[in-house]
C-alpha cells in the first residue's frame, strides 16, 4: 500500500513539472510572437540602401532562359 502512494506520488509530481513546464514554453512561444507582430519587415529601409534586383533586361526571353534563370537561382 505505502509503494502505491509513492508512485502515485511520483507520477503527480511529473505531471505537475510537465504541466508547468508545457504552460511556460507556450507562454515563451507567446510572448516571441508578440514580440515580432510589431516588427514590420515591409517598411522602408533608412539610410543609403540599394534596391537589388535580379530581372531579366529582355522584354521576352526566351523559355531556354527563364528555365537556366530559374535553375540558377534555385527557386
Amino acid at each position: 500500500m505505502i509503494s502505491f502512494i509513492k508512485i502515485t506520488l511520483q507520477t503527480l509530481k511529473v505531471f505537475i513539472i510537465f504541466t508547468g513546464c508545457t504552460i511556460l514554453f507556450y507562454y515563451g512561444i507567446m510572448w516571441v510572437s508578440e514580440e515580432y507582430q510589431s516588427y514590420h519587415r515591409y517598411d522602408e529601409p533608412e539610410g543609403a540602401a540599394l534596391k537589388v534586383s535580379n530581372a531579366v533586361d529582355e522584354e521576352n526571353p526566351s523559355l531556354l532562359d527563364r528555365l537556366m534563370l530559374f535553375y540558377l537561382n534555385g527557386e
